[in-house]
């Protein structure tokens, strides 16, 4: 059992996570300071980089997702394809926001260029789990094929917030449902 210094920091930093995150999709994350995110937090600024190194650092902390995808790969079921169990987390995780997480992380996140390297490195450290995960699976070494294959299922994971598909009129749904068959193909 946790130690009660130890559920009050955990308390701390998901408050300064929520009070980040509503302020993100609020006005965007180029619009909010982080002395803005401290005050909705009720903590300094400093407690704040207590808790995070950057503003950057409130965005991709949480890996809820990528952590759910990996573990959905290991646990994947003979006859299903890696991009279909790919598919079918996404779609899940969007049922459970009622598809509004993805419309909110773009009006949180947009385009914004300080988040573009941030998101460099989480896809990259995705792909790096995903040949892990592979590599595992085949009971050997990582191959060049490997790579390549978690480089397409990290696309379908990207493409979801891409404003390709944002602008698109068949949506997210429709999409998941296309995405296995086209890496697959």
């Amino acid at each position: 059992m946790e130690s009660l210094r130890e559920r009050k920091k955990a308390i701390t930093r998901r408050a300064i996570r929520d009070a980040a995150e509503r302020l993100f999709a609020e006005r965007g994350y180029d619009e909010v300071t982080v002395a803005e995110i401290a005050d909705a937090a009720n903590v300094s600024v400093k407690t704040l980089f207590v808790y995070f190194r950057s503003k950057e650092d409130l965005v991709f902390a949480d890996t809820e997702l990528l952590d759910r995808l990996v573990a959905a790969l290991a646990a994947r079921p003979d006859g299903v394809s890696h991009a279909q169990v790919v598919a079918d987390v996404l779609a899940e995780a969007a049922g459970e926001s009622g598809g509004g997480g993805l419309e909110s992380y773009h009006r949180a996140y947009g385009e914004s260029p300080a988040l573009r390297s941030g998101l460099l490195r989480m896809w990259a450290e995705f792909e790096d789990r995903v040949v892990d995960q592979l590599a595992a699976e085949a009971g050997g070494p990582a191959t060049p094929a490997m790579r390549l294959r978690a480089i397409q299922l990290v696309g379908i994971v990207r493409t979801t917030t891409s404003p390709e598909l944002r602008d698109n009129p068949g949506g997210l749904a429709d999409w998941l449902r296309q995405a296995p068959g086209l890496v697959e193909g």
